[in-house]
């Protein structure tokens, strides 16, 4: 089978269930940007740190195929097949946040960005996540969205900053804390 089929050539696509829409619209920005963050997810899981979080980090990639598949069916096409997103799916991002978060000291100031590379790839995730939220957010005031899509990536932001948190304690690299000028 050929992985091109020239019906997009036009600046044209299909959502599932078979409506065609430009390339710019709303919709087809959201299940592209979470397939940016799953790439970004992707990379964080290749980092030797994270080599006890693998299947975890995996699991959060095949939610964000689920969510794609979510944003990539047409609106009215609710008979198309695709995965469920569950609230057990947002619960247990919180239950690995607060799991990390009882071996990290108490947060007191910003965290900048930096610190390691692979610390570093984790806030790119996490700045990806949120511009996925607020395409998603913004698509949901002009159309019908799962709100679990929602909560699921406002949770994923905050589990990546919790994430970026245990990596720095774990690779035994200081904080970049943020300290305005007075």
């Amino acid at each position: 089978m050929k992985i091109y089929t020239k019906t997009g050539d036009e600046g044209i696509t299909s959502l599932l269930g078979g409506l065609r829409v430009p390339k710019s619209d709303l919709r087809i920005d959201a299940y592209g940007t979470v397939d940016e963050l799953n790439s970004y997810l992707g990379l964080l899981r290749d980092q030797e740190i994270n080599g006890k979080r693998t299947d975890f980090l995996k699991e959060i990639q095949d939610r964000l195929f689920t969510i794609g598949a979510d944003l990539a069916t047409a609106p009215g096409k609710d008979k198309v097949k695709k995965p469920d997103l569950h609230a057990e799916d947002i619960e247990q991002l919180e239950e690995e946040m607060d799991r990390m978060d009882l071996e990290l000291p108490q947060l007191t100031a910003f965290i900048l960005p930096g610190g390691h590379q692979s610390v570093s790839f984790c806030h790119l995730a996490r700045t990806v996540c949120r511009r996925t939220e607020r395409i998603v957010v913004e698509l949901a005031s002009y159309e019908q969205v799962n709100p679990l899509v929602i909560q699921y990536l406002n949770r994923l932001s905050d589990y990546l900053f919790v994430l970026g948190r245990k990596m720095a304690a774990e690779l035994e690299v200081d904080e970049v804390t943020w300290k305005p000028r007075s």
